[in-house]
């Protein structure tokens, strides 16, 4: 038997062993081959400076433990191991140490002033701070706490603390502001020292709005505070604080934005120092729950493109997030040029969508050589580069992208032979990485890049499959709770578009992202704390429906970006607002009341299930017809009557044919917009639908899913149409070519086609459920769970369907076959197969009588037509494609009555006969 520990967690952002509170949660993740293994005990071991101590925690539980020791100190360094006894009796070998350091300060133990520069030149003034210190004796530890509005870097000594970027991240600077802890004491030596600070404004002096609108929230100017305590061997202390003895100088960087970009002049080097003014002190500072913005990997350039203007472009091969590093020599003040875009547009650099920003990076040379360097407040979306100014011969070698994104653990991966899909879904690990910078933006490149909160209310489930996001979502969510006003969440957090309104699908991430952390999570602590915002949320919008129960003619995103919309009216969609807005009342309320009844608040429960019910009955008898139909008969509809279980189970079948007759009449292409989207696929499969389904995912025609991967997308786009097929950008003033948000769908995918969800708080069991869909010859997904890694995969095998599965040691798995069998296994290793589901044979015989559903349904056919028309004239095509109604009552002769002359029809009603014939004969 080899039972071990393989990890012990503490709530730590990634890579890092300090904590925030003085009583973090724990846990472990055993790993053994003894099949069905549960933890019976644990035995828990804390090494302190004065001791250790012991607990024992009796029974399953070793997720998201609660702190069982004594309350940690600030600065305090501990140890902790772990050590499993199974319900066989047998032990595990103890752990290997767990390093814990608390980052935290004490109460008022913040004495730090507030400084900035006395007298900048412009807005937004980049500067170089510094302070002297002297140190006179044998230092035992030197520790920095640091926070800016703005971002910063410090070094002591000439030595950059870390490998952080753009810290301290965007909070809502007025009302909450985190500190680094950083361990610095290798940096200091006997005698002089200096610390000295980079400062920049990014998100704190950034200009927010649409455009004549865009104004300064915050600060006209960065600002920045911190103090070194020193700690001696002979027990002495001493701080280092800003205050006004701090000087402060303009550096090398000469401008620095965002959206704007940087210029850096490297002949320029601090030299005249003058006093710091001493400000507004900042909030005091929290310590970090959030991961780390740290450069993540690095891309060579992948072609260089001479564009039919004759200018220089660098193409990486991935629409990435971060900034460009080079390598050059030229003569003292030659300009080199950076300018970035997501897009080639007719073979030119495509800018338009950056509205107003600039994302351009300048360098002046210093004439010293060879010079390296890399901006460093700024970052930009993009996979191309424009490079112009370079001085002598260019070597693509010289330039190299640094991807940046907050650093957090890769926990979920997915694979299957479908090779559209596979992209399809690298392209949303990608957006998710280009938008989980500090806070979860809806874009990385334009003008915007703001946490806008309706679209991680869609994505965080796949994101909380794909990366450990809870820190970064936990830290979001208190910035969320400030935000909100009267209960009302705004349409951004941090918010920097004026007062706070009402909107369903973005107001309520208060309730929704919370509740997906402890699913996934089982983040009971989170949902403990955030309790009095959702709640809040509730009920300002059980207000807003009244008694009714309705939630009606009031502003509303609605099924944003339906590929119905007009390309400057987003929010036109198939679906009524109003309909969207009340289906998420009964979401935010039944939320609230599974929350209050996990917390144990009773009374809550109970008052939010009964409202919550109130607003079911009031939504069906609205909005549903006896017969199964919605008031809008729209797929967002349906889909949120099935998913959100707001339609009794007996009309359930009704709603879903109905929904998969909308889905082939629309020639299964997508009909949804951001909330319908994440949720159709879900519907199609729970009433039955799943060929639909299917159909739904693997249509390359636009709007779909695939329809961007064919045109060459690395990310996933903010409209379905971001780009037109004849290369064209889409003509609206809002289109991003990466948005995560309609990437939702890869949680179906997790979940569904590859079988492997949830079915307890934190994967503590296992829902395995593969889907197999015609045309597919395997799916697989791999998740670390907070217990180990799971894993399912199953393949076509002939008329088999063969499905592995790993379950990780301390959970079960309730597994359901494809052909319905089903079977309950605990951890370990597991083979299963059955025969794999029956396939619908297209119809033998095609001609020109058939149904327009019949064609739609049969692949080979629906070709043979479009080659034809094609041939004879492609706007024909088209509007057979786009413009057809594919009903069952019909027929393809009249369709083609009204798009092609006789010589044409005569042609396709000769292939259909052919196409009939070669499968009468096997052919």
């Amino acid at each position: 038997m080899n039972t071990r520990i393989t990890r012990v967690e503490v709530d730590a952002p990634y890579g890092s062993d300090v904590v925030a509170t003085a009583h973090p949660a724990i846990g472990w993740t055993t790993e053994t081959d003894v099949t069905g293994w549960r933890q019976a005990r644990a035995e828990l071991e804390l090494t302190t400076a004065d001791g250790t101590q012991q607990h024992v925690v009796d029974g399953r539980r070793s997720v998201r433990v609660p702190w069982p020791f004594r309350t940690l100190s600030p600065r305090e360094e501990v140890s902790l191991r772990v050590r499993v006894t199974g319900v066989d009796g047998a032990a595990s070998e103890w752990s290997a140490p767990r390093r814990i350091v608390a980052g935290f300060l004490a109460d008022g133990e913040w004495q730090a002033q507030t400084v900035a520069v006395a007298k900048p030149s412009g807005a937004a003034e980049p500067a170089v701070l510094r302070r002297a210190f002297a140190v006179d004796g044998d230092v035992r530890s030197a520790t920095l706490y640091a926070t800016a509005v703005g971002v910063y870097q410090a070094a002591v000594n000439g030595a950059d603390v870390d490998d952080q970027v753009l810290k301290p991240g965007w909070t809502p600077f007025h009302t909450r502001t985190v500190h680094e802890t950083t361990d610095v004491t290798a940096l200091v030596t006997a005698g002089p020292n200096e610390i000295s600070v980079r400062l920049a404004g990014a998100w704190a002096t950034e200009r927010y709005g649409f455009r004549d609108n865009a104004q300064p929230v915050y600060e006209e100017q960065p600002r920045f505070a911190a103090q070194l305590l020193i700690e001696y061997v002979d027990g002495r202390s001493e701080r280092i604080l800003t205050d006004a003895t701090w000087e402060s100088a303009p550096g090398p960087i000469t401008a620095s934005g965002l959206y704007a970009g940087e210029d850096h002049d490297a002949r320029r080097t601090p030299e005249t120092w003058a006093p710091v003014a001493v400000v507004d002190d900042v909030p005091i500072p929290e310590a970090r729950v959030s991961p780390f913005v740290r450069r993540i990997e690095e891309r060579a350039v992948a072609e260089v493109i001479t564009t039919p203007s004759g200018r220089t472009v660098l193409d990486f091969g991935q629409n990435l997030v971060g900034r460009l590093r080079i390598r050059v020599a030229g003569p003292a003040g030659t300009v080199v040029t950076l300018r970035h875009a997501e897009v080639l547009e007719h073979g030119e650099l495509g800018t338009r969508p950056l509205r107003a920003a600039e994302a351009t990076d300048r360098y002046t040379l210093a004439g010293t050589g060879v010079e390296e360097w890399e901006p460093e407040f700024t970052f930009h979306g993009f996979r191309y580069a424009e490079i112009d100014g370079w001085p002598g011969a260019f070597d693509p070698a010289d330039v190299t992208a640094v991807v940046i994104h907050s650093d957090m653990e890769r926990t979920g991966w997915f694979d299957t032979s479908h090779a559209l899909v596979r992209r399809l879904h690298e392209n949303v690990v990608w957006g998710l990485r280009g938008n989980f910078l500090s806070v979860p933006t809806d874009c990385p490149q334009r003008d915007e890049r703001l946490g806008w909160t309706g679209d991680i209310q869609v994505f965080a489930p796949t994101a909380s499959f794909l990366y450990d996001v809870r820190g970064f979502l936990d830290s979001w969510l208190r910035d969320l709770a400030i935000d909100q006003i009267d209960g009302v969440v705004p349409f951004v957090v941090p918010n920097v578009l004026g007062p706070a309104r009402p909107a369903a699908a973005w107001g309520d991430a208060a309730t929704v992202v919370p509740w997906v952390l402890h699913e996934r999570f089982a983040d009971l602590d989170t949902l403990e704390r955030q309790y009095d915002s959702m709640a809040a949320w509730t009920d300002a919008i059980v207000a807003l429906a009244g008694e009714r129960r309705l939630w009606e003619g009031m502003f509303q995103f609605g099924d944003w970006l339906d590929p119905d919309a007009p390309p400057n009216q987003p929010a036109r969609a198939k679906t009524s607002a109003d309909i969207v807005a009340t289906a998420y009342v009964f979401r935010s309320v039944d939320l609230t009341a599974r929350s209050a009844a996990l917390l144990g608040r009773t009374a809550d429960a109970e008052a939010y299930a009964r409202i919550a019910e109130e607003v079911r009955q009031a939504f069906v008898s609205e909005y549903v017809t006896p017969a199964g139909r919605m008031m809008s008969d729209a797929q967002t509809a349906y889909s949120l009557a099935i998913v959100f279980d707001i339609i009794e189970p007996e009309r359930r079948a009704a709603l879903g044919a109905r929904l998969a007759e909308l889905t082939r009449i629309g020639g299964y292409r997508i009909g949804t917009g951001f909330v319908g989207t994440p949720i159709i696929q879900d519907a199609l499969t729970r009433t039955g639908h799943l060929d639909v389904a299917r159909r739904l995912l693997i249509t390359t025609e636009n709007p779909s899913w695939l329809y961007p991967v064919t045109m060459g997308a690395t990310t996933i786009w903010e409209r379905w149409d971001s780009m037109l097929p004849d290369g064209t950008i889409n003509p609206g003033e809002m289109t991003s070519f990466n948005h995560y948000a309609l990437g939702a769908i890869a949680d179906w995918l997790h979940r569904s086609l590859a079988g492997l969800a949830p079915a307890e708080p934190g994967y503590a069991r296992l829902h395995i459920e593969p889907q197999p869909l015609q045309g597919f010859d395997f799916a697989e997904a791999t998740h670390l769970t907070p217990y180990g890694q799971a894993r399912v995969r199953w393949d076509r095998d002939g008329d088999e369907i063969v499905v592995q599965l790993v379950v990780p040691a301390n959970t079960d798995a309730d597994v359901v076959l494809p052909d319905g069998q089903r079977h309950t296994v605990g951890s370990g290793a597991h083979r299963f197969s059955c025969t794999a589901p029956s396939v619908t044979d297209a119809p033998s015989a095609v001609g020109l009588a058939s149904s327009l559903a019949a064609i739609v349904d049969d692949a080979e056919a629906y070709d043979e037509i479009v080659d034809a028309l094609s041939r004879w004239r492609p706007s024909a095509a088209e509007d057979f494609r786009l413009g057809t109604q594919w009903g069952e009552g019909l027929q393809l002769e009249e369709r083609l009555a009204h798009l092609a002359g006789p010589e044409v029809r005569t042609e396709i009603e000769q292939r259909l006969t052919a196409l009939t014939a070669r499968r009468a004969s096997g052919a």
